[in-house]
């Protein structure tokens, strides 16, 4: 866990993310807005069952780059605070994956803010996902392997 310059909080884990928890740390009195990704494991990929997912990380590099899409959050948009947590380990149907929490004094900062930071998470961040289904598994990384 760490808390940045902005008091955001990022956090790598293997267990369950607790969202509520994420929206307390990022609300702010003067805010209007707190927006929330959650991104959770489906039961079919590439028209296939899925049976369950496992992600793996180079973690300090993943860390490091979670720490620098907050800090550019905070030039990008009119944001308050952010809150990223990413799992790691095998994940079950219905878990969630990663959840983001942006507050910002206005909706639209925090809408915008938060696209954006899953999409840089994706797309930077150094975490893969395996798909396992019943007839075998395949690995996925990137922005560019998911619709």
């Amino acid at each position: 866990m760490t808390l940045s310059a902005h008091d955001d909080l990022i956090l790598l884990v293997r267990d369950p993310i607790d969202a509520d928890a994420l929206i307390r740390h990022v609300r702010q009195p003067s805010d209007g807005a707190v927006v929330t990704f959650d991104g959770c494991v489906r039961n079919q990929s590439h028209g296939r069952a899925t049976l369950y997912l496992e992600y793996e990380a180079y973690e300090s590099m993943a860390f490091e780059k979670m720490r620098e899409i907050a800090a550019s959050l905070h030039t990008l948009f009119a944001i308050d605070s952010v809150a990223v947590a990413h799992r790691l380990g095998r994940l079950e149907i219905g878990e969630t994956s990663v959840v983001i929490a942006v507050s910002a004094p206005h909706r639209r900062a925090a809408f915008e803010a938060c696209e954006w930071a899953i999409r840089e998470l994706k797309r930077t961040v150094p975490i893969w996902k395996k798909e396992v289904f019943e007839d075998g598994e395949i690995w996925v990384e990137g922005e560019n392997s998911t619709p």
